[in-house]
């Protein structure tokens, strides 16, 4: 059976629903659990129709700087043919339900759950939601880091991500994984955006303490992840938002996969 993942649906909350949740943002970290992906919090954007936006991370000075992050929702037939209002930014898009059909520099793609699809800065796109229901993905947008002799990397588009083998962490016989969209020794990336996959009990088994910022949506699963110096439990639909250096680690805690989409920026010096 294919995975699936989880997805927004909106709604509010009942006026009887106590106000104590896991909602956290602190000097390293944020957590935005899934409960909070509400109709009040959605944002529209320019230029889309039947479309609108929880936005999950955003650069803020002095916290995670190089990315923002959304999750879209765009019924049936709705889309924009000029999604993107900024030359410098470009796109990693996720889907998580439903179909949307992706056009890339003049070539169309229909894409579905659990495809991936990464677009260029500068290169026009267009998007609509195919079928009967609305589509939901995710759209990681980052302004491209140019390098003069690299040149920029071309666009893609992967249908489903188990056409990828997920590669092995060292020592781990497998239970720690991650699924790669983007080509690792392809340094015209400046971005990296994977699937990684922890088997029950399975962690990550040291506090990694790194450079790379990242934000970890949830697909499938729970787990138990240290952030800073904070335990917290997370499930499917959570976000995780990590500044620079943030301090972290994980146990997956079953009965299934615990899976996330993560991005991290990758192969550029430091900003002096």
């Amino acid at each position: 059976m294919p995975p699936r993942y989880h997805a927004p649906k909106g709604g509010l909350p009942p006026q009887t629903q106590l106000l104590t949740d896991r909602a956290l943002f602190t000097e390293s970290y944020a957590v935005i659990p899934r409960g909070c992906l509400s109709d009040i919090v959605t944002s529209q954007l320019p230029f889309w129709d039947g479309a609108r936006f929880w936005v999950l991370a955003r650069p803020m000075s002095g916290f995670a700087e190089t990315f923002s992050q959304y999750i879209a929702e765009v019924q049936p037939g709705g889309g924009s043919d000029r999604p993107e209002t900024d030359p410098r930014a470009q796109a990693a898009l996720f889907v998580l339900e439903g179909q949307v059909r992706v056009t890339i520099a003049g070539q169309a793609h229909e894409v579905g759950a659990g495809g991936f699809a990464y677009i260029p800065a500068g290169t026009d796109w267009t998007l609509s939601a195919r079928g009967d229901a609305p589509a939901r993905f995710h759209w990681i947008r980052k302004a491209y880091q140019p390098v003069k002799g690299l040149g920029q990397p071309a666009p893609f588009v992967v249908a489903n991500e188990a056409e990828l083998a997920p590669v092995a962490m060292p020592d781990t016989g497998g239970a720690w994984a991650t699924t790669r969209f983007m080509d690792h020794d392809d340094l015209r990336h400046d971005m990296h955006v994977t699937i990684v996959t922890l088997q029950p009990g399975a962690t990550i088994p040291f506090l990694e303490t790194h450079v790379m910022e990242h934000g970890l949506y949830v697909l499938q699963g729970k787990g138990a992840y240290r952030l800073n110096r904070d335990w917290v439990e997370v499930e499917a639909g959570d976000f995780m938002w990590l500044r620079a250096f943030c301090p972290q680690a994980c146990y997956a805690g079953g009965p299934g996969p615990f899976r996330y989409l993560l991005y991290k920026d990758v192969n550029r010096h430091m900003v002096l």
